[in-house]
């Protein structure tokens, strides 16, 4: 048996005749547990909280958006319908067009963003699953729109009243002599849906069918804005990007849900890094618990390293001793702390005990990365602590 870790496991399960010892190391756990605990639930929060905030994104955005480099709109041609179609790791297609509108209902105005859409645009991002009031788009109802949660509010614009339509309006595009009376193309819609997701995605668009975006704008048949694509399942969306980007050319812009949402995706895991180095430092503190333990333990013991030192142990050994015994200390309390924690995250899992707001709890995500993160940090700031406090030892030190 190792001699060092021997000793070492008898001085941390045994009770020393010193209480205040006692006392020091039961803080010294009990500061290792609290520590392990509380980053194992941030960081599982915070999994959680990514995971939701994702999963907003999933009904706004796409998995790969294709757009013009030359204008707002293209024409969609036949080579690029080939080229989407050869690609085996597309499942759908969509056709979009976007265009900045003005919106007016009531005397009530508001600018926002014209979406035309396809059949295939909730094959392609499940906007069904963002609908809180009313349905989605039926191409069997003509002149009908969805519009987000936020604009409704501002418009004090209601769901499937049909009574004064909503007035979408576009400049007419021109140089010259404006006559203020006849400036806009202008479309009428009742609004059939509501739909809900992130504040700025309720903000933004009206959602209406692509044939009468078209109208509205005097686009030709095959002139849209953009294309939405829908990847099969496991695979690497930024190879395919890449690879749709190679074939079109330099004339259309291939973006990512990841490159479309780079700022929310930079806060996001921002956010994590930054909670995830304070609760780190919190750690830190708590062991400093358990370098004082292992000093006081280094002190009582002073005359039974004597003994040890005169039947042949050496310095390097005596040090061992206490580095195993902070090492154990440590790994101790981050064991019950982990427990402890994976137990809470699994209860709020299954009970929501914690609640944003009444109706949504709290969003936690056990992922093994996570356990994984915690047990080294510990580990490490464990061992490095038990170093710093073992470092005291030595020959001087046990000879007075």
């Amino acid at each position: 048996m190792n001699f060092p870790l021997h000793i070492a496991k008898r001085y941390l399960f045994t009770r020393t005749s010193n209480n205040a010892i006692n006392i020091i190391t039961i803080i010294a756990s009990f500061g290792v547990i609290v520590g392990s605990l509380a980053l194992f639930i941030i960081l599982s929060g915070f999994s959680g909280l990514r995971t939701f905030s994702y999963s907003l994104l999933d009904a706004s955005d796409p998995d790969i958006k294709i757009t013009s480099i030359i204008g707002k709109s293209f024409l969609f041609t036949d080579d690029i319908q080939d080229i989407l179609k050869k690609n085996q790791s597309i499942a759908a297609t969509s056709k979009i067009i976007e265009e900045r509108v003005f919106l007016e209902y009531n005397d009530k105005n508001e600018i926002a963003y014209i979406k035309g859409v396809d059949s295939n645009y909730a094959i392609v991002t499940p906007i069904n699953s963002a609908i809180i009031v009313g349905n989605w788009l039926n191409k069997e109802f003509k002149n009908t729109a969805v519009i987000g949660r936020q604009i409704s509010n501002k418009l004090s614009l209601g769901v499937l009243n049909f009574g004064e339509p909503l007035s979408i309006m576009v400049p007419k595009p021109g140089t010259g002599f404006i006559n203020p009376n006849n400036a806009f193309y202008k479309t009428n819609v009742q609004i059939v849906g509501l739909y809900s997701g992130t504040e700025e995605f309720e903000s933004k668009f009206v959602f209406v069918a692509i044939e009468q975006a078209k109208e509205l704008l005097r686009f030709k048949e095959n002139q849209i804005t953009g294309i939405e694509l829908k990847l099969i399942e496991n695979v690497d969306v930024d190879l395919i990007s890449e690879e749709i980007q190679e074939k079109l050319g330099a004339n259309f812009k291939v973006q990512t849900k990841e490159q479309l949402n780079e700022v929310f995706y930079k806060v996001i895991n921002t956010e994590n890094f930054v909670s995830y180095l304070i609760f780190t430092l919190i750690v830190i503190i708590a062991l400093f618990n358990v370098i004082g333990a292992i000093i006081m333990m280094i002190i009582d013991k002073k005359q039974n390293l004597k003994t040890l030192f005169n039947l042949g142990a050496t310095i390097k050994e005596i040090k061992k001793i206490f580095v195993f015994q902070g090492f154990l200390l440590t790994l101790f309390g981050m064991s019950i702390g982990l427990f402890l924690g994976v137990v809470l995250v699994f209860l709020q899992k299954k009970f929501e005990l914690f609640m944003i707001v009444p109706n949504l709890a709290y969003p936690v995500e056990f992922r093994f990365t996570n356990l994984f993160i915690v047990i080294c940090t510990i580990t490490v700031l464990g061992f490095i602590a038990a170093k710093i406090a073992s470092s005291r030892i030595s020959e001087d030190f046990i000879e007075k």
